[in-house]
Parts: structure tokens; sequence; C-alpha cells
């Protein structure tokens, strides 16, 4: 239990500091007070206050962080400025957060999704650099007996150049665009002899394990791949390369889990591979004991995920804040108080909703459900 604590705990306080270091960088470049800047929630284990006066400190629940700042009361459009203004000295208004035009405010609240995107690029960026990527052709070695890939017509010696209108750029794609894909039939363009082809294929879904031995359920078309030529390619890429190939994984990973969470909205994706804390706590010790890079690779897609998860449109979140503004921008006045309360109570009945789902989940994947 122990060697997987740790490592979330490792995992989660780099992410979450990041994120909320973005809120914090912005936030002191407009010259709004910030007064705590916490990893974690609860009860303070340790902190200190900087020449600023804002209080660094770790609290026991490390499930999240935040950032406070000066005269706080939340980062909502705010309606009642004459009150603000009559409470605090102009001085103490030029540090108010609420008083900030809203393109200052709206990038403030950005920050915090824009650093754990950033993050993943820096860990991609440095993995293709100094580690080196792999660009081995992806060769179909056998085609299963009566699986979809015979059916959809895929042969041995095949050379698989794209799925679904991705590019498969190694081996390690092919696994990857298949089991984030969430259509009925996916497009295989391959390479065959001199001329390249594309083939449908209808993928089966059964019950199998990831490489970690944990149980998922798995979309597969039956082909087993191999290195052309035997021949395996893995390349440090140089600095425009490496930054070219970093956001475009991070590009594609947000895009492809924004559908998917579309496709376990409609019914279309498999909403059992979606985990909380539990599960991402067990990965996480799980990986790490593959070693380093592994982990930081996990890291990468981890803060991707945190970064999406805090854009989504609700209240509570930093998508919420950004919607408001937005409405603000459109209508030229901040919403009434009691309908920004609406949304308020409606995000926190979708977050307790996710909140219970991923843990059913997550004691589901512990065996404590059947």
């Amino acid at each position: 239990m122990l060697s997987y604590i740790i490592p979330f705990i490792i995992l989660i306080l780099i992410v979450v500091f990041i994120h909320e270091y973005g809120h914090y960088y912005f936030a002191k470049k407009y010259g709004v007070g910030v007064t705590d800047f916490s990893i974690g929630f609860g009860k303070e284990i340790f902190g200190w206050n900087d020449k600023s006066g804002t209080r660094w400190k770790i609290c026991w629940i490390p499930l999240g962080g935040y950032v406070k700042f000066f005269g706080d009361r939340n980062v909502y459009s705010q309606t009642d400025h004459d009150e603000i203004l009559e409470k605090y000295s102009e001085e103490e208004q030029k540090k108010l957060f609420t008083l900030k035009p809203l393109y200052q405010r709206a990038l403030i609240v950005f920050g915090g999704p824009l650093a754990n995107f950033l993050l993943a690029i820096v860990i991609f960026f440095s993995i293709y650099t100094f580690v080196g990527k792999d660009f081995t052709p992806a060769m179909i070695n056998e085609v299963q007996k009566d699986s979809p890939a015979m059916v959809g017509g895929l042969k041995q010696n095949d050379i698989i150049l794209e799925i679904d209108g991705n590019t498969v750029d190694s081996i390690m794609d092919v696994s990857k665009y298949i089991t984030m894909s969430t259509d009925e039939i996916i497009s295989f363009k391959v390479k065959r002899s001199y001329e390249e082809i594309i083939l449908n294929v209808k993928p089966e879904m059964v019950k199998s394990e990831d490489n970690l031995g944990n149980s998922i359920n798995k979309r597969i078309v039956g082909i087993k791949l191999g290195a052309y030529n035997n021949e395996i390619n893995h390349v440090k890429l140089g600095p425009a390369q490496a930054i070219l190939h970093a956001v475009n994984e991070v590009y594609y990973v947000s895009t492809s889990s924004l559908k998917y969470i579309g496709g376990m909205i409609v019914g279309k994706a498999d909403t059992s591979q979606l985990g909380g804390p539990i599960r991402i706590a067990k990965i996480s010790g799980q990986v790490a004991d593959i070693g380093i890079l592994a982990f930081i690779s996990m890291m990468a897609y981890i803060s991707i995920s945190l970064g999406l998860v805090n854009l989504f449109p609700i209240p509570m979140l930093d998508g919420g804040h950004l919607m408001f503004y937005a409405f603000e921008k459109v209508l030229g006045r901040p919403l009434s108080q009691k309908t920004q309360e609406g949304f308020f109570r409606i995000g926190i009945f979708l977050l307790i909703s996710l909140m219970f789902f991923t843990t059913f989940n997550d004691l589901k994947d512990l065996g404590l459900f059947k």
C-alpha cells in the first residue's frame, strides 16, 4: 500500500503545484494580492510566509490545492462593486482580483490549466530530446483467424500508416489510437506492396488486462505487430522536432480525451475506465515500479487530464469561472448573484455525482463490488 501512496503523493504534489503556480504567476503579474498558496486541503502540516505576505503551505489532504487572493470571496463575476469600493482603501483596491479588467481575470483563471499543458509539453520535450522517440514502422506480423482485422481486409506484412486519420509514427501508436477510438468503425490506412489502401475494421470489446495487470475492457482488432525488417528505430530529436512532437502529443491526448468523454455521455464509450484517486494511486505505484521514465510520462498525462477537467464549464472549476466571464463579456455586465448561485448548485451536484461514480469504479477495480 505504501508503494502506491508515496508515488501518488509525489505525482499529485507536483501536478497540483504547477497548476496553482499558473494562477499565482498571472495574479502576481497583474498586481493581485495573494494571501495563501496551498497544496492540499485541511489542516496545515507546515508553511512559511514570503516577503510579499503570501503564506505557502502544505496541508494534510493531498487531493488538490488553491491560491487565495486578497479580499477573496470567490473568483466569479461580482455584481456588488460599490460595496467593495467602500470596504477597501484605494491602495488595497489595486490588489483586489474582482476589480481587475475582465481579460486579466480570465488569464489568471486560465493560468492553472495552461501551466498543466505546459508541464506536459516540457516533459514530452525532455523525453524526446534526451531519451528519444520511437519511429519503428508498425508492420502486421499476424492477422488472427476470423478476427475483425481479417473481416476488414487487413493482411500480414501490411504496414500501418494511419488510424482514423492519425499518423502512425511507430508500433506504440497503434494500441493508443485503437484504445482511444470511440467510433464503431476504425479506419486503417495501410501500405501493401507499393499501394496505399484504406480499410474499415469493426473492433470487438473484450475483457482483458493492461500492461500492468489491471482488468480493463479493451477494443481489439486481432493483429500482432512487429518491427519493419526487424529494425528498431529509436531517435533522439533536435529541439525543433521535439517541441513539435511534444505539442502534437498534448493536442492529441486533449482532443481524444474530450471525444472519449463525449462518447461516454452518449453511451458510445466504456464508462468503467473512468477512475478516481484510488485508481490513480494504484497505477502510480505500478508505473513507479517500472521506472522513472514511465512515472514521468504518466505525470504528463495526469497533468493534461487535470488541465482539461478544470476547463469544463462547471462552477467551482476554472472553466466555470471562464463561463461566467464569457457571459459578462457578451452581456456587458456580470450575471446576477442569484443566477450565479443557481449555476453553483448545479456545479456541486455534477462534481459530487462524478466523485461517487469514479469512486464506485475504483472500488469495483479493487474487487469490492462486482
